[in-house]
């Protein structure tokens, strides 16, 4: 037998090594700063520890702070450095977990007992670096379930035992560095010094396993980087998107409140809010109907059997709001979690041709998930939300035009509002585990490949993911970073053949025989209350002019040209121009200053000149003054903006 193994890189090439080598390995031959920077491996699509040996030909990656499977591998290692910085500080604590996270770790801890100061985390901080400068290595070691039982009952850490009860005997592996050991899967950086700048970002309170019903621990989230530069360019991040915070902005612009007597999680819209929903709904809906979509309205609620037959009971159930009990014996009704069973029986309110496919209804749908309160937060977390949903039901043949209408609508959505950086992924089906998937294969197969084609025409910049797709098909979901560089999905696509099925949907077709539709789910904007939380971070609340609830301002010098201003109104109401008049008893420059913090996007100054001429003084926020220009004018103006923004 040979001891030869053959690596596979992906650029292709072929390296050939010896048995028992490891990924650091393969990055020195090629490279020591190579080397230097590789924090795991990619070993046939999994990621693992880059010092585990490799015995058998694979495809490899060398992962690196570029990539997000390297800094999720380099935060899970540093959720374990703020253990060990813990344990040496503060003897006694209990762990929980503390897995990685988009953007940083956490670890739980059970601190009952011990003196721990929330207020001081700069000792933990310092701590956590004089570890890391140890470049203590992380060793692996697999081991018994009995072993481990027997070292945590010796810790006396309960909550560690009850990991271990749900984990099978030769499936379980503990990590060790410096002093410092914990159950874990892996996989980890080469050694601790790897990590050269730490933040704890806050502490937070978390039910031990998401259960309300259990201990509260204390839950410490952080951040670490490989260069202390990085560290400062996150903080100033952070500054910067508390100052873009929606909750914040929402306030100052008076868009949206809550009421703990009307309900945790159920926004309330004011009226500025309420227009800025309108105008984004109306924007989407004249969209829609140039793309041959159908409006369509549906309760709010639905017999509980609609959702056992979608089966969206099973899968929400828990997460929904209690059944509704009626008079009647044995009746229950559920607040809709989801607009499709709805749609699926207009569908089926009449018999279906061929030549009736597809049918496109689009609806602004309320659905109501029983979030946990711990959860909700602001717009992007709440129980009652409105889904710009649309349901296409279609014939095979037709699923690749359909989603390429729907991948061009996104696309306008995202560039009128000014998203312009964002990734696509096609979901596609686990090869190895079809049993996962329902279906006929052939139908897979030309719903993947039309995916796939569709990204490709599009020119989207988009990965594909195997294992990814939902059980009922494959999709295609838009990932958009925003000013602050956070990533967000926002846009999805869905083919689906499991409601039809459900649902007994049919259309006669071209050989007289029935069939049954294909299934599109799309929502380009997701949840309303979710995208216009990301819009106000994203833009800062300077919303494009055409969505702005307020557009402009009209600012009297004085008391005097308030009729003026008044007829000025009108006219420009007339116009579909929106705004206010500030008839306070205040200077001009307050009325300007104000008018910029409440971000309007045009002041129009009128006084003497300006009322004898017919004329507005134009100032631009953030820009300044723009000349003087005739009513007519900057009606012209105004709406060649607009539909510069809309084109």
């Amino acid at each position: 037998m040979s001891d030869q193994i053959t690596i596979t890189l992906p650029d292709g090439s072929k390296r050939s090594y010896e048995k028992g080598v490891s990924a650091l390995d393969v990055a020195s031959s090629i490279s020591e700063g190579l080397a230097r920077n590789v924090l795991a491996a990619k070993i046939d699509g999994e990621v693992k520890d880059a010092f585990r040996p490799i015995d058998e030909d694979v495809s490899l990656q060398l992962l690196t702070w570029s990539d997000d499977e390297g800094k999720s591998t380099m935060w899970h290692s540093s959720a374990h450095l703020m253990a060990e910085a813990l344990e040496a500080l503060y003897p006694g604590i209990k762990l929980g977990i503390g897995p990685s996270i988009e953007n940083g770790f956490y670890y739980d801890i059970d601190f009952e007992g011990v003196d721990f100061d929330s207020d001081n985390l700069e000792i933990i901080e310092k701590k956590m670096l004089e570890l890391a400068r140890e470049k203590n290595a992380f060793i692996r070691k697999e081991i018994s379930k009995s072993d481990a039982v027997a070292y945590y009952q010796e810790k006396g850490d309960e909550y560690k035992l009850e990991l271990l009860e749900g984990l099978e005997d030769g499936s379980i592996s503990f990590y060790e560095q410096g002093k410092f050991t914990d159950l874990c899967r892996g996989p980890h950086i080469p050694h601790t010094g790897y990590i050269k700048a730490v933040k704890i970002l806050n502490v937070a309170g978390a039910y031990w396993r998401g259960d309300e019903n259990r201990k509260q621990l204390t839950r410490l989230y952080a951040i670490s980087f490989p260069k202390q530069k990085e560290l400062k360019e996150h903080l100033e991040m952070l500054e910067q998107a508390k100052q873009r915070d929606h909750r914040k902005i929402g306030k100052e612009l008076e868009l949206f409140t809550f009421s703990e007597r009307v309900g945790k999680g159920l926004p309330l819209w004011l009226p500025k809010g309420a227009i800025l929903r309108e105008r984004l709904e109306g924007f989407l809906k004249k969209s829609q109907l140039k793309a041959g979509y159908d409006q369509v309205v549906t309760p709010h609620i639905g017999a509980k059997d609609l959702y056992v037959t979608s089966g969206h009971y099973a899968k929400y159930g828990e997460d929904s709001f209690q059944p509704i009990h009626t008079p009647a014996e044995d009746e229950e009704f559920l607040l809709k979690p989801m607009n499709c069973p709805h749609h699926c029986e207009i569908y089926k309110s009449k018999p279906r041709s061929y030549k009736d496919l597809p049918v496109r209804y689009a609806e602004f749908g309320t659905v109501y998930r029983y979030e946990q309160s711990g959860e909700l937060h602001g717009l992007t977390r709440v129980r009652g939300f409105t889904q710009d949903d649309a349901h296409i039901f279609c014939t095979q043949d037709q699923v690749k035009s359909e989603f390429g209408n729907v991948v061009d609508l996104v696309l306008y959505i995202f560039s009128s509002l000014g998203f312009k950086d964002f990734t696509a992924q096609v979901s596609l089906r686990d090869p190895e585990k079809p049993e996962k998937y329902i279906g006929k294969d052939e139908d897979w197969e030309k719903a993947e490949k039309a995916i796939e084609e569709v990204a490709e025409e599009k020119g989207l910049d988009y990965i594909i993911e195997y294992g990814e797709a939902a059980f009922y098909g494959p999709k295609l979901d838009f990932m958009v970073r925003d000013a602050l560089g956070r990533k967000w999905q926002l846009g999805t696509v869905q083919v689906d053949y499991s409601l039809p099925d459900r649902f007994e949907l049919e259309y006669i077709g071209r050989d007289n025989q029935k069939h049954r539709p294909v299934m599109i789910h799309r929502a380009p904007f997701g949840s309303m209350e979710r995208f216009i939380a990301i819009l106000i971070e994203n833009c800062a609340g300077d919303f494009p002019l055409w969505l702005a609830p307020d557009q402009i301002a009209i600012l009297p010098i004085s008391e005097k040209y308030h009729d003026y201003a008044k007829g000025l109104y009108g006219e420009l109401q007339e116009q579909d121009i929106r705004g206010f008049i500030d008839e306070r008893d205040e200077k001009i420059g307050k009325k300007i200053r104000d008018a910029e913090v409440k971000k309007i996007p045009y002041m129009l100054i009128v006084g003497e000149k300006e009322s004898a001429d017919g004329a507005v003084s134009v100032r631009q926020h953030r820009v300044g003054d723009i000349g003087s220009m005739k009513k007519e004018e900057f009606v012209g103006f105004f709406h060649n903006k607009v539909a510069d923004l809309l084109k």
